[in-house]
């Protein structure tokens, strides 16, 4: 196989991780919407949580397109 191809392979493997962070975060606002219908009270409360899980997983997605940046554009 050649370098090059498996850059592509490679960087290819790191966007998958892109799927996972949209299904993460389609879980954590459904779950903070779901529980904000339930106790609407408790929502205000929660919203400080939903801003940080929605950060760490966001940043983890970026991480990963970093990564596969890296990939293919090293030498």
């Amino acid at each position: 196989m050649e370098a090059e191809a498996a850059k592509f392979i490679g960087a290819g493997i790191a966007t998958l991780a892109l799927a996972g962070i949209g299904i993460g975060l389609g879980n954590i606002f459904g779950s903070y919407l779901s529980g904000a219908l339930r106790n609407p009270s408790a929502a205000p409360k929660q919203f400080t949580n939903l801003l940080i899980g929605f950060a760490l997983t966001e940043a983890t997605g970026l991480f990963a397109l970093v990564i596969a940046f890296l990939i293919l554009f090293s030498n």
